[in-house]
Parts: structure tokens; C-alpha cells; sequence
């Protein structure tokens, strides 16, 4: 099967999605609305919410996860939207296009990914409302993954190793395990649970995300320090003229190479436990790596 082909598809679905399930700026706060779609549809690999899907397709079944995919997707946007701001990472570039606040303004920017992150949950309660125990598990893997120990505490740990002079390894692994992999795990979790998957199966599944999310940020920056901004879609270099914590500044560029591979390695080596046809999953980590060679 052509998997690259199976990820265009995968995308093209999601992106139907979104549009059937954010605001229309033709309702009342359409600035708002437009901006929200704005930095929704700016493009991107939609990766989180293939995930979500090809975990799904693991056992196919149960509930639609394209709600819950575009409900991940929500929360990821809103974290850039966010993260992009003045007070955060000051950045005028996100997918090739100018951030949100550039493109706008910076409170519309504010009150887009706020209102993001809150349609994210909507999504989920309105979707699955026929399953409430679905609902309960949805929204507590996202909320966890998205919280102040996760997502929002490792962005505030980046913000803070800014202005130290040495960054110790176990801080920056904190960082990225919390920053980005938690949602790499959130998302094939909540793909298993709408196909009615076993604990066992979602454990493993959040085990393969924790390595692939911790693998996708050290290729991202490994590709900071060795790409173009016409290519990465967002500034290049910026994360070294900021001083920002990463893997490559704390171990070396060799070293990020090697642990790269390895937490590849280990992800694969987990979905390929799992039951049902993981070839798709499988080969989506190798591509993530392969962005280095």
C-alpha cells in the first residue's frame, strides 16, 4: 500500500472535518471565528489527528475518531497560537504563513487560541454524547495531556530555561516529554478508545506515543539547527538566538542523531506488539526520522 498516499487521504478527511466543526465567520464574533480558521486551516502535517485515526484503524470500530482527531488538532493549534505570541516565542512564522497575530492582531491571537482549546472539548462532549463513558474517556486523556502537568507545564519549564545559563539533561527531558510527546500519547489513546480498545492495548499505544513525540522533537531540533526556514515552515536558527532549551544545545548534534533513532526504534518496536495491521504507524515513525537524512 502507498502510504504516503494513505496520509494524503487521512489529511484530506481531517480537513473536511474542521471545517464542519469550528464557527463559520459569518456568525456573530466572525473576527474571532476567521482567525480561529485562520490558524486551524494554515495547512500542516496533520499529524496528531493521523494518529488518532490510525490508531483507530487498528481495530476498526466503535465511534467516528475524526471528531476526536479534530479535537486534538484544536489543542495543538491553540498551543502554536500561543506559543507564538510576543510574550512567548515571538515568532512571525508558523506553516509558511504569518502566525496568528501578525496575520490579525495579538489579542484576536489570544482569544483564538483561547477559544480553540474550549471548542475542543465542545467537540467532544457533542460527538460522542450518544456514549457517555466515551465522553468521560476522551476528555480526560486530552485534558490530562493538555494540563499544567503536561503540555502547558513543559511550556512554561521552556520559558524559564531561557533564562538559565546551563540546562541540565533531566530538565530538557522533562521539557520534551511534557511539551510534546504528551500529546503524541493523548492522541493514539484517544484513537484506540473510540474503537473500543482493551487498557492493555491503550497502554501500549501511550508507550509508542511517549517515544515517538520524544523522537519528533529531537528531529525538530535537529532541523532548527541544520534547515531553512522555506523548508521547516516556521523561522530556522530561531531556537538557538533565543537561547531555548534543546536537545541538540544540551547533547550535540551527533548525539540528537543517535537518540532520535533510538526512540524510532523503541516506538516501532512497541506498535509492532500490538495486534492488527501496524504497517501504516510503522512507517509513519520512520518518515518522522527520515526528515533528518
Amino acid at each position: 500500500m502507498d502510504h504516503a498516499a494513505e496520509l494524503k487521504g487521512i489529511a484530506a478527511s481531517v480537513e473536511a472535518a474542521i471545517d464542519r466543526l469550528l464557527p463559520r465567520a459569518v456568525e456573530p464574533s466572525g473576527r474571532l471565528h476567521e482567525a480561529m480558521r485562520y490558524s486551524m486551516q494554515a495547512g500542516g502535517k496533520r499529524l496528531r489527528p493521523a494518529l488518532v485515526l490510525a490508531a483507530w484503524r487498528l481495530a476498526p470500530g466503535g465511534s467516528d475518531p475524526l471528531p476526536a482527531a479534530v479535537a486534538v488538532e484544536c489543542v495543538h493549534t491553540y498551543s502554536l497560537v500561543h506559543d507564538d505570541l510576543p510574550c512567548m516565542d515571538n515568532d512571525d512564522l508558523r506553516r509558511g504563513k504569518p502566525t496568528a497575530h501578525k496575520a490579525f492582531d495579538e489579542a484576536t491571537a489570544l482569544l483564538a487560541g483561547d477559544a480553540l482549546l474550549t471548542r475542543s472539548f465542545g467537540i467532544l462532549a457533542e460527538s460522542y454524547a450518544h456514549d457517555p463513558a466515551l465522553v468521560s474517556g476522551l476528555v480526560a486523556e486530552l485534558a490530562t495531556a493538555a494540563g499544567s502537568r503536561r503540555l502547558i507545564g513543559g511550556q512554561m519549564e521552556d520559558l524559564l530555561a531561557e533564562k538559565k545559563a546551563k540546562v541540565t539533561p533531566e530538565a530538557l527531558a522533562y521539557i520534551q516529554l511534557n511539551k510534546t510527546a504528551a500529546m503524541f500519547e493523548a492522541s493514539l489513546a484517544m484513537g484506540a478508545r473510540c474503537s473500543g480498545a482493551p487498557e492493555s492495548v491503550i497502554g501500549v499505544l501511550r508507550g509508542a506515543g511517549r517515544d515517538l513525540g520524544l523522537a519528533f522533537q529531537v528531529v525538530d531540533d535537529i532541523l532548527d539547527t541544520t534547515s531553512d526556514s522555506k523548508t521547516l515552515g516556521k523561522t530556522a536558527g530561531k531556537d538557538a538566538r533565543d537561547g531555548k532549551a534543546t536537545y541538540v544545545s544540551v547533547h550535540g548534534l551527533d548525539a540528537a542523531r543517535h537518540a532520535a533513532r533510538h526512540y524510532s526504534d523503541a516506538s516501532i518496536a512497541a506498535l509492532k506488539s500490538l495486534p492488527g495491521n501496524t504497517d501504516f504507524l510503522v512507517w509513519l515513525v520512520g518518515s518522522l526520522v527520515g526528515r533528518t537524512q
